[in-house]
């Protein structure tokens, strides 16, 4: 009998010692907080304080601070979308702790939170708005690094000319020279005009 009540006795401690430990753990990290994903939202920031301010900003104001809003809520989903798949890989080889993938997941929820906050502001101004608001935030956003890219040209270049000590070749055509007697011949049309010019001064 006793036999038989040692491995009961056994599998009953270690389960009940599992069952006690995976409970205190999960009680420490509901309670943990982690370090922001994102330190913090300027733009949000902004245009709170342009709704609450006295007197009230202009509607032309205020929808231009949201439409800044929308273009950093996209910059944030594509960093998330970037970041999940290689941070979860990471998370799965053990090269990175639970935290930072805690933090990833509280910044995408809060991102969710976000972007229905900015869609109901902005049908708030006009009805449908919201519909259109991030489509316009993210071709505003390609706008943007487009021309950053053409402004960065010019110093681009500059540094490549530098680097490899070469100059950048202008379309520009050379000034043409003065004709040259050719084996002491002169072009036709000097011969011409010399014989012009005689011929004024033997009629004066």
């Amino acid at each position: 009998m006793a036999s038989v009540l040692v491995p009961i006795a056994y599998i009953i401690i270690v389960f009940g010692g599992l069952f006690v430990f995976s409970y205190f753990y999960r009680k420490h990290t509901s309670t943990q907080s982690y370090e922001p994903y994102f330190p913090s939202h300027p733009e949000r920031n902004t245009y709170v304080t342009l709704l609450q301010s006295e007197p009230r900003a202009s509607d032309s104001l205020l929808k231009s601070a949201l439409v800044r809003r929308a273009m950093a809520d996209v910059q944030r989903v594509i960093r998330i979308r970037e970041d999940k798949p290689a941070l979860q890989n990471l998370l799965q080889k053990g090269s990175i702790g639970d935290d930072l993938w805690n933090s990833l997941i509280s910044a995408e929820k809060e991102l969710e939170a976000e972007i229905i906050e900015v869609v109901g502001e902005a049908n708030s101004f006009v009805e449908g708005w919201g519909q259109v608001i991030f489509p316009t935030a993210n071709e505003m956003l390609a706008n943007e690094k487009m021309r950053a890219v053409f402004e960065h040209i010019p110093t681009a270049r500059t540094e490549l000319e530098h680097k490899y000590e070469v100059k950048a070749k202008h379309a520009i055509a050379p000034p043409a020279s003065p004709a040259r007697p050719l084996n002491g011949l002169t072009p036709s049309g000097t011969e011409n005009s010399d014989g012009d010019a005689k011929k004024i001064k033997k009629r004066k």
